[in-house]
């Protein structure tokens, strides 16, 4: 799970393009107008060897999957019935925002397996809350440190309530969201060269 704000574009940019092609699922809420967020997908889909696409209602979590958050008048959640879903749901802005990354996180929290979850640069509080549910469920949490923030609003709350784990640099963050995660590569051979 991950949550950004102002700066969080490009920070996305940075940091799921370094996340392989069999990734675990992977779900994000970036703060910005719906009119960009078409444009945003496809940007990702030229840098990222994982495949983006615009969340939809009642899609199975994939692995090898990132998955964005439209922009404008729903929420993106995630339930388990029985497999992973991600779910659009109406419902009031949080912290101003909708989506919020707020929703997505207090949803992940409530899996049967617990996230892995990061919360980049952005203005106000949105997402620390998550985070810390997510942390007091027994998953593991990051937020952006403040050099690497061109915000530093929103890890500033994580970190200001405890809600983060461990507090990184943006080029750290995703060798760490994989290493907790678990993610191992595969590797198409064993066979040494020599």
């Amino acid at each position: 799970m991950i949550g950004a704000s102002t700066g969080g574009v490009e920070a996305l940019y940075t940091l799921l393009s370094t996340l392989p092609a069999d990734c675990p699922p992977v779900f994000v809420v970036q703060h910005m107008r719906p009119a960009y967020v078409d444009s945003f997908i496809a940007g990702l889909n030229r840098v990222c060897p994982a495949d983006v696409v615009a969340a939809a209602d009642r899609e199975q979590a994939r692995t090898g999957r990132i998955t964005i958050a439209p922009a404008g008048d729903v929420h993106l959640v995630l339930a388990a019935r029985p497999v992973m879903l991600t779910r659009l749901v109406e419902g009031e802005p949080v912290h101003g925002h909708r989506p919020a990354v707020d929703r997505l996180f207090h949803s992940a929290a409530l899996l049967p397996v617990v996230p892995v979850a990061a919360l980049l640069t952005g203005m106000g509080r949105d997402g620390a809350d998550g985070l810390r549910a997510i942390r007091e469920a027994g998953g593991h949490t990051i937020a952006q440190d403040e050099q690497t923030s061109v915000v530093y609003g929103m890890p500033r709350a994580a970190r200001d309530i405890d809600a983060a784990a461990q507090i990184l640099p943006l080029a750290a963050i995703g060798a760490a969201l994989l290493r907790a995660s678990g993610y191992k590569p595969k590797h198409t051979s064993d066979r040494r060269s020599g």
